[in-house]
C-alpha cells in the first residue's frame, strides 16, 4: 500500500506512521530522514543537500524530488510506503505522480488550537529525535529520553509564535494538496484530535485494514 500522510505540524503524523508501519509492513519515509540518510551515505545528491543546508538555504524542489525518487526505488519500498513531509506543494505532487502512483492520501485534521496545545508542550531528544510531551506523554525521568538517555529540549519552532507561523506556511503551501487529492478521489479524512490509539483504530476502519 502506497500512502501519503498530510496534516499540519502537530497532527501526529510521525507518531501515527510509526504505529501504521507495524500494521501494513511498509517503510515510513520522511523527507528529513531521506536528507539525513543521503548525507550520511555521501551520495552525490546527499553531498548536494549538505552543501545547501550548510549554506542556510532550503532544499529546492528539484533536489527533494530527486531524493524521493531515489528512495522509493529502493527494495524495501517496492511493496509500498508511507510518505510523510512529501509532497508539500502541488508541483511536488505532480512530480511524484510521474514516478509513483499512490493508493490513498490520509489527511489528519486538527484545529489550530489543538496544534498549539500539542506542540507547545513537546520536548525532543537531542540525540535520537524521539518526541515526548509534558501533558500527553511525559518521559519517565524529567529532561531525559526514555529511548537513549539523551537530553530533552524544546525546539525553537515549538514555541507558540513559531507554531503560528508554521501553520500559516502550511495553509499557504500544503493545504491546497487536500483539494488536489480530494478531486482525484484519493483523500481520506481522519480526525487527529483523539489519542494515538483511537486515531489508529479510525485509520484501520477507514482504510479497510
Amino acid at each position: 500500500m502506497k500512502l501519503i500522510f498530510l496534516g499540519p505540524p502537530g497532527a501526529g503524523k510521525g507518531t501515527l506512521a510509526a504505529k501504521v508501519v507495524d500494521i501494513i509492513k511498509v517503510p515510513h519515509i520522511s523527507t528529513g530522514n531521506i536528507f539525513r540518510s543521503a548525507i550520511a551515505a555521501k551520495t552525490p545528491l546527499g553531498l548536494k543537500v549538505k552543501s545547501i543546508i550548510d549554506s542556510g538555504r532550503l532544499v529546492d524542489d528539484e533536489t527533494t524530488i530527486a531524493l524521493v525518487r531515489e528512495r522509493l526505488g529502493q527494495d524495501d519500498a517496492a511493496s509500498g510506503y508511507i510518505l510523510d513531509g512529501f509532497p508539500r506543494t502541488i508541483a511536488q505532487a505532480l512530480a511524484l505522480a510521474d514516478f509513483s502512483e499512490v493508493d490513498k492520501v490520509v489527511n489528519f485534521d486538527i484545529p489550530d488550537a489543538g496544534v498549539i496545545e500539542r506542540l507547545g508542550g513537546r520536548q525532543t531528544c537531542r540525540e535520537c529525535g524521539t518526541n515526548f510531551h509534558l501533558v500527553f506523554g511525559r518521559p519517565k525521568q524529567e529532561g531525559v529520553c526514555d529511548t537513549c538517555g539523551g537530553e530533552l529540549y524544546t525546539r525553537d519552532d515549538d514555541r507558540e509564535d513559531a507554531i503560528r507561523r508554521r501553520l500559516e506556511v502550511y495553509r499557504e503551501q500544503t493545504a491546497p494538496l487536500i483539494d488536489h487529492y480530494r478531486k482525484q478521489g484519493l483523500l481520506v479524512d481522519i480526525d487527529a484530535r483523539p489519542d494515538a490509539g483511537e486515531v489508529v483504530a479510525i485509520f484501520r476502519k477507514n482504510l479497510g485494514l
